[in-house]
């Protein structure tokens, strides 16, 4: 491997692994306020539209990624839109280790989308780890028969296809914008949000936890697109499955969140595949 491309793949696994680390903390804020999910997505996407176009102009780089906004970033605009709109009442239904464990799935999908779109074949190793890791999900589930959080579950569900997507598209156009694309999937669901919910029922108090959740949501996006165009799409999900521990840890720690032994079974499922299916990769590869 080339300086460059080393450069470029160790960039990338850094802005994806910054992306994780502030994408885990998502549950804490959504859980941590009493304003329903469209008030959240509200008030959130202000926010996060506000921080990243500001990001943009001060870096001099809205015109130049507006001229370059095209199909592509079209799509993963609006797949991003899709995923938060079930991302963040995915958490007002479920637990947040339901939520990220069920997104540990991430990199299976994104396998499947790749072979899908780009004619990039999975290996058997990841195949079958593609199994077993949807095997974790059915026992996550089945956790949530009969109660209400089996609707958050199937919103995480929906929202990973979503967020997979977006890795892949990222993978195949690699000139896509990745700021711009953030902000205007937060901007098109304020109408939704108006429509369905009541923002402006929103408590004062809760005002700067979603101003600060917003700055977060800001944060992770960009660098998650960033890092999605520089590293191959099945190890951008890998790494973003760092989420999956996170998550549930911080949960516990500050909402006093305790999971319950299906979602503990099916994490550790989906947690085994994951690793198993990057131990080949993640041998050194020798040279003849």
């Amino acid at each position: 491997m080339h300086r460059a491309e080393q450069t470029t793949r160790t960039t990338g696994v850094l802005l994806v692994v910054v992306s994780a680390v502030v994408f885990s903390t998502a549950g804490i804020f959504t859980k941590s306020v009493t304003t329903a999910a469209w008030g959240v997505i509200f008030w959130r996407g202000v926010a996060a539209a506000g921080f990243t176009l500001a990001y943009l102009v001060m870096r001099g780089q809205l015109r130049s990624e507006a001229r370059a906004f095209g199909w592509p970033a079209f799509w993963i605009t609006a797949m991003m839109a899709a995923g938060t709109a079930a991302f963040i009442p995915a958490f007002k239904h479920s637990s947040v280790a339901n939520v990220a464990l069920i997104y540990a799935a991430a990199p299976f999908i994104a396998a499947g989308l790749s072979w899908i779109c780009i004619k990039e074949a999975p290996g058997r190793r990841v195949m079958l780890a593609s199994g077993a890791a949807f095997g974790g999900v059915l026992v996550i589930l089945s956790g949530s028969v009969g109660g209400g959080a089996l609707k958050g579950d199937f919103l995480a569900l929906f929202m990973t296809l979503m967020m997979a997507g977006v890795m892949v598209a990222y993978r195949m156009y690699p000139e896509a914008t990745a700021a711009l694309p953030a902000a205007l999937s937060s901007v098109v669901l304020l109408p939704l949000a108006l429509t369905f919910g009541d923002p402006m029922a929103t408590p004062a108090a809760e005002m700067p936890v979603l101003i600060a959740f917003g700055l977060v949501f800001a944060v992770a996006s960009v660098t998650l697109s960033e890092g999605a165009r520089r590293l191959p799409s099945a190890e951008t999900a890998l790494l973003s499955t760092l989420e999956m521990p996170l998550a549930p840890v911080l949960a516990f720690a500050l909402l006093s969140e305790v999971p319950k032994p299906q979602v503990l079974l099916g994490g550790v499922v989906i947690f085994a595949a994951v690793i198993w299916s990057q131990r080949r990769s993640a041998a050194p590869v020798v040279q003849g």
